[in-house]
């Protein structure tokens, strides 16, 4: 993969440009229609012009590799998807806001759910450019080229058609990074220090896709006798991805800037957190009120479990303003047979059940 890799630099070597608004990002890949890689006229650079959100540099990378951002696009709406499940129960729940800035103003403040939703992201997009190209989607790479595991036994294959996980690595470095190395900050800065908060977790992020990434095995031999077998490199489900920047998340370091223009610990007194740690600048908004400024929701009107001494409860999902009660209708299937051969068969059950939302 040298070609594609010397192009690449050079790409990031020419776009060290203005910084451009914070409000525009790549995550609006997620929320427009890309057109399939097919679709692309040869050279027609119009059509990443047209695309939102994109940073100088990540335009340029977008002229070189049009075929690609039909995943990057599918990696954001796959992060977006993770995001609100690891949310779904908080009062931050990962909401999206508009098709431009995709989360909205939250996003201007270099709070710990920041750093998770930058994390998510970037493994959203090696996730996604991995497994392109293994189906062979993409013309720049093929089936993985990792080499074979020490530990697996001498008489199993090596050479399925494993996910690129090295090239998917590689690409979402450059893409994603591209717009926060293509700005310059004053040393010591705040916006020095948000632009470093966001490199640290976005290689958090793709480095969580590399880890869980395993070898996985198909058998071969007479009626499934497994006297053979046959083993590639495969990505993990997104899901375990998101469970682990999801603990990154409850462990992140509180960070500053420094004078010689380096993050440092806030307290000393613990470790020094390593690529594969979150990090954050600024402390988390309030979440319980509706703030313009800040970009919170607030938490009126969402929905809480009465029972729950969790997050998810309504003491605290409701910040202590109390919930009303209402009932509502859940029809669900019940009763449900098999029948020979071979299709199941189902009633519809309705269910009057009460639910409670924060005033």
């Amino acid at each position: 993969m040298t070609g594609p890799r010397l192009a690449l630099a050079a790409v990031l070597l020419c776009s060290c440009t203005s910084p451009v608004a914070d409000a525009n990002s790549w995550w609006s890949l997620a929320m427009n229609p890309i057109q399939r890689p097919e679709m692309y006229i040869i050279g027609a650079q119009p059509v990443c012009s047209q695309l939102p959100g994109l940073s100088p540099g990540q335009r340029k990378l977008c002229q070189l590799y049009q075929e690609h951002m039909v995943f990057i696009g599918e990696g954001a709406r796959s992060a977006i998807k993770e995001c609100q499940y690891q949310f779904r129960q908080r009062r931050w729940n990962c909401s999206t806001v508009d098709n431009t800035s995709v989360f909205g103003r939250v996003m201007k403040i270099g709070s710990r759910e920041t750093a998770f939703t930058y994390a998510v992201s970037a493994a959203g997009v090696v996730n996604a450019i991995s497994r392109a190209c293994r189906e062979g989607e993409l013309s720049s790479c093929g089936c993985s080229r990792t080499a074979r595991p020490k530990d697996l036994p001498r008489d199993w294959l090596w050479g399925g058609c494993g996910d690129n996980v090295e090239y998917g690595y590689r690409f979402a470095k450059e893409f994603v990074d591209a717009k926060e190395r293509e700005k310059n900050y004053v040393r010591g800065s705040e916006e020095q220090a948000r632009m470093l908060m966001n490199l640290q977790n976005n290689e958090a992020g793709r480095r969580a896709v590399y880890k869980l990434a395993d070898v996985a095995c198909k058998c071969h031999g007479v009626s499934g006798s497994c006297s053979l077998k046959t083993c590639w490199l495969q990505l993990a489900d997104f899901r375990k991805v998101g469970d682990l920047l999801k603990e990154k998340y409850d462990s992140a370091a509180a960070m500053r800037i420094s004078r010689k223009g380096k993050l440092e610990l806030v307290n000393n007194r613990f470790n020094m957190p390593t690529q594969e740690d979150l990090v954050y600048v600024d402390p988390s908004p309030d979440y319980c009120l509706r703030n313009e400024t800040t970009g919170s929701l607030g938490t009126q009107g969402r929905l809480c479990n009465k029972t729950s001494e969790g997050m998810d409860g309504c003491e605290l999902m409701c910040c202590g303003r109390g919930y009303d009660q209402f009932k509502s209708v859940q029809v669900e299937r019940c009763h449900c047979k098999f029948h020979w051969c071979c299709y199941v068969k189902c009633k519809k059950c309705t269910e009057i059940v009460d639910q409670y939302v924060c005033k």
